[in-house]
């Protein structure tokens, strides 16, 4: 932790700091309805986005509506959803949103991978899925292995058939009908808000997308075990929290 404590002391201003949510601010859940930030996040995030030359920001690949409703974010946080597809800044009177608008091949693609990815697991247990605004995800977490590798491997290959973007995470399969990643959704907020430098930390193989845009004066933590680009590690949500008092 001292490295990166000494590489967050370091950081410049106006700075940005974007966190994935799920397995990152929140403990893995085998229901992600239950995912909570831990509890000594709320406060910190609080103290973060208090600050006038910093701006914090979640970048997730959850639906953006989800992401609103479980994440308790204060006033100002920019909230990317969708692995980039959809975005919002939160405001005392809700979601200032970007609507993603769909063509009509689009909508139709999408409408053929709902009803397709409902075959891949049907009669498979804990294997089901999710419809959000420009895509659809396949999610194996509760299946048995064997499910859940037929599973995946046949979302991939209809990704390849019917999507514009595929993404293989931690037991999902993400098939969307608009090219979007965290990587260019950081990217894009970062030289929007002018952000000198950046701290971004994430733990799934999503997030190594958006590892892969940050320079020299960034930090990137990858929070769990697994291969990344990441220059720091830390193992899990509480250690992630006591690394963002650090910054503070």
């Amino acid at each position: 932790m001292s490295e990166l404590t000494t590489a967050l002391r370091e950081t410049g201003r106006p700075l940005l700091v974007a966190l994935d949510f799920d397995g990152t601010l929140a403990p893995l859940q085998d229901d992600p309805s239950l995912s909570r930030i831990v509890p000594a996040g709320v406060p910190v995030l609080a103290s973060i986005a208090d600050r006038p030359d910093v701006s914090l920001a979640l970048v997730s690949g959850r639906a953006l509506q989800s992401l609103h409703a479980l994440a308790e974010v204060p006033e100002g946080t920019f909230l990317i959803g969708s692995h980039g597809a959809e975005r919002a800044r939160v405001t005392r009177f809700g979601l200032d949103r970007d609507v993603a608008q769909l063509a009509d091949d689009e909508a139709d693609r999408l409408a053929a991978l709902g009803a397709r990815a409902a075959s891949i697991v049907r009669g498979r247990d804990g294997a089901w899925v999710e419809t959000k605004p420009t895509a659809v995800v396949v999610h194996t977490r509760l299946a048995a292995d064997e499910d859940a590798r037929a599973c995946e491997q046949a979302a991939l290959e209809l990704g390849a058939e019917l999507g514009s973007g595929v993404l293989h995470g931690k037991d999902v399969v993400e098939i969307s009908v608009l090219h979007a990643s965290k990587g260019e959704a950081l990217a894009a907020l970062r030289d929007e808000l002018g952000a000198t430098s950046v701290v971004y930390a994430g733990d799934d193989t999503t997030d190594e997308h958006a590892f892969a845009v940050l320079g020299e004066r960034d930090v990137a933590i990858k929070v769990g075990a697994g291969d990344t680009a990441a220059g720091y590690r830390v193992d899990g949500p509480d250690e992630l929290v006591e690394a963002l008092i650090t910054l503070l």
